[in-house]
């Protein structure tokens, strides 16, 4: 069963509350994503441990749930 953009959003936006998020469904199969998230949470944080917050909040479903997603993070300008 795939994954809605609003559930992966909903997600995020719950670990990170501040996040700016953009996604995009890649094939429109509700399984491949791209999104990009903006966050003060990571100011400081090296690239890996930023999208390491992402997928934990996503609490499991990655590679599961939800098949890919091509992510990009950082801070706010």
């Amino acid at each position: 069963m795939a994954m809605t953009a609003q559930e992966i959003e909903t997600y995020i936006r719950e670990a990170l509350p501040d996040a700016k998020i953009t996604i995009d469904d890649l094939a429109g199969d509700g399984d491949h994503y791209a999104c990009r998230v903006v966050s003060e949470a990571f100011r400081g944080l090296p690239r890996v441990r930023q999208h390491q917050m992402v997928y934990d909040a996503l609490q499991g479903h990655m590679g599961g749930k939800l098949h890919a997603l091509a992510l990009q993070t950082q801070t706010p300008d």
